[in-house]
């Protein structure tokens, strides 16, 4: 995988690139870019499949340079890599894949690439509506979610259920789990066509549900594929249109 670095600070670059050299797979291009006509100058001439790209830079700022390199055909995977942590939603509107925060971590870079190399043309063009997202906008195809490693994107799709307690929502997904500062009833009118009501706090995937099952004391619980060990509360005003669904499915 061919990678490009943009960054206006020199020192920034070389460190980028250094990370690159350690990571078997990905080759850092000779000539890097300092702001973002030569980003977009460099992505035309060399055609990288990734970009890491700063969002401080003089004249077209990082964000203004993600938004064009979406315009074009092939355009490359976008990872940001900023000491600015406030333009993480502005990032996945123009369809950045990472969001990584100075000093960048071997670790973090390795993962930001790692799903960055997953993706396909046709996810990087539908990533990021979660910002300015108006009445009747398509689904996100991606969540984004701020954690330890720096704001992560978990595609839809690996998404096993999310649980709401009190102000933050758990959402879990085949790799773990991560919290939300999204409520559940934006999410479940988002996402109605993916997952299901079970409970006034909890959400599920729908093509995950494997068994209902009622105990002996009469509570019913849902089992999940991929959850072997682990069970879910359905209340049981939401148990009657749980079963006509299991029977559509």
């Amino acid at each position: 995988m061919k990678v490009l670095v943009a960054d206006d600070e020199p020192l920034a670059r070389e460190r980028l690139s250094r990370l690159l050299d350690a990571l078997p797979g990905y080759q850092p291009l000779p000539d890097m870019a300092s702001n973002g006509q030569e980003t977009l100058d460099l992505v035309q001439r060399e055609h990288p499949d990734i970009v890491l790209l700063d969002i401080k830079m003089p004249g077209l700022d990082g964000l203004q340079t993600a938004a064009k390199l979406c315009e074009m055909p092939d355009a490359p995977a976008v990872i940001f890599c900023t000491a600015h942590g406030e333009y993480a939603l502005d990032a996945f509107a123009v369809s950045a894949v990472g969001y990584l925060l100075k000093p960048v971590r071997s670790e973090a870079l390795a993962d930001a690439l790692a799903k960055a190399q997953k993706l396909n043309r046709v996810q990087l063009c539908s990533l990021g509506r979660a910002s300015g997202q108006g009445e009747g906008s398509p689904a996100r195809s991606h969540i984004s979610a701020r954690t330890r490693k720096g704001v992560e994107l978990i595609p839809i799709d690996e998404v096993l259920y999310f649980i709401a307690d009190h102000k933050y929502v758990t959402l879990r997904h085949t790799g773990g789990e991560v919290l939300l500062d999204e409520p559940l009833k934006a999410l479940e009118d988002e996402f109605g066509d993916y997952f299901v009501r079970i409970h006034r706090n909890a959400l599920v995937a729908r093509h995950r549900i494997e068994r209902l099952q009622r105990s002996s004391v009469g509570h019913f619980h849902l089992h999940l594929k991929g959850l072997p060990d682990e069970n879910l509360t359905v209340s049981r005003r939401h148990v009657p249109g749980l079963r006509k669904l299991m029977d559509h499915l």
